[in-house]
């Protein structure tokens, strides 16, 4: 038995509640039949928020969404709040893909109660925590697998990447390095020469590169060549779904992927950093010997004195902790990208951002920690 035109038709009821303008979609929604303008359903009427459900919409197609964004695009320029929470999950990630491609420069109004922002801000955090969590627990399990049937490892892509990540990386390292050096050279001379005490400056040299510049701008170096570079590798493979076919036929991406490139880094740290702590004293033996007449013999021998073993041990410490956080944030955001170019995009700013911000918190914990231990 056919429809009746009154239930065929899409039907659009608004109930205005103080400022809230609750609209309620029934009805067919066919791209082909005449469907309701926002305008309109709203009248004279301009709420300050207006909240969309669609639970009594029978069939529906693009008309709806047409429908759907043109009520988001008049609460995006008036200031309005949409509360589109009520829609199913299906209709909202088709208006969020709508609304990105007609993007305007007019802010959605995200106001909302202090205590629900503050929530919905703690559930995001917990959220994202989760997402880390599981993501270094499989890698560990993966780690574990590899030790007890090292024979199925994938060395030649392990080497590979120490090759990229490694002998790639030295001369950008290397001249960021001698720069800085040079840096902290002309800077603590601006001090020491007040008080006489030109020869100290090999001393903040040695103990600045080797505990703490070294590793430091040699993971910060890597977060934006080596970790961007695995965010994109595997965002690309992502949207090529290449990384589906290897789950399809068994193959653990983690372990596949992931696992080769974590040790890759964890292997070069160490040696780009010590390389680093190399070009960073060259760098204040050129400063020293052309500003503060200090000869480099004078320079080295005086360096020796307060650079011990100890100190060298805690940067390279932190060079590998700092490679593995460099590797898990690339490896961790590519696995999480959007299948489309946006997305690859996306997923390399967020590693290098993950990257620095967890390369800083950790050298502070660092730094609390060997101050305990009296390192």
């Amino acid at each position: 038995m056919p429809d009746s035109p009154a239930t065929s038709r899409a039907l659009v009821s608004a109930l205005a509640e103080g400022d809230v303008l609750e609209v309620e979609l029934s009805g067919t929604w066919l791209i082909t039949e005449p469907r309701p303008s926002w305008d309109e359903v709203r009248g004279a009427l301009n709420p300050a928020r207006v909240k969309l459900a669609v639970d009594g919409v029978e069939k529906w197609d693009s008309s709806l969404l047409l429908f759907l964004f043109g009520v988001q695009q008049w609460c995006r320029a008036t200031g309005a709040y949409c509360d589109a929470d009520s829609l199913p999950e299906k209709i909202r990630t088709l208006l969020a893909q709508l609304s990105v491609s007609h993007e305007t420069s007019v802010p959605f109004d995200r106001t909302e109660n202090f205590l629900v922002t503050v929530g919905l801000a703690t559930m995001d955090v917990l959220h994202k925590a989760r997402e880390i969590s599981r993501f270094v627990g499989e890698c560990t399990l993966s780690a574990v697998r590899f030790m007890s049937v090292p024979h199925r490892f994938r060395w030649r892509d392990c080497f590979l990447e120490m090759q990229q990540c490694g002998a790639m990386a030295l001369p950008i390292v290397g001249l960021i390095s001698f720069l800085v050096g040079v840096t902290l050279a002309y800077t603590g001379a601006i001090v020491l020469r007040q008080y006489g005490g030109d020869i100290f400056v090999a001393d903040l040299i040695g103990l600045a590169m080797v505990r703490e510049m070294g590793a430091l701008m040699t993971g910060v170096v890597l977060a934006g060549r080596t970790g961007a570079a695995f965010a994109a590798t595997l965002g690309n493979m992502k949207a090529n779904e290449e990384i589906d076919a290897l789950e399809t036929l068994g193959i653990p991406a983690v372990s596949f992927l992931v696992l080769p490139r974590l040790l890759a880094l964890g292997v070069m740290m160490p040696l780009l950093a010590l390389y680093s702590n190399a070009l960073g004293i060259l760098g204040g033996m050129a400063v020293s010997k052309g500003l503060l007449s200090i000869s480099p013999t004078a320079y080295f021998v005086e360096m020796q004195t307060i650079v011990s073993l100890p100190d060298i041990m805690v940067g390279l410490i932190k060079s590998v902790c700092f490679g593995l956080i460099v590797g898990l944030a690339g490896c961790l955001r590519g696995l999480q990208a959007e299948r489309s170019a946006v997305g690859v995009g996306r997923a390399a700013t967020s590693a290098v951002v993950t990257a620095i911000l967890f390369i800083i918190v950790a050298d502070a914990i660092f730094a609390v920690v060997f101050n305990i231990i009296g390192l």
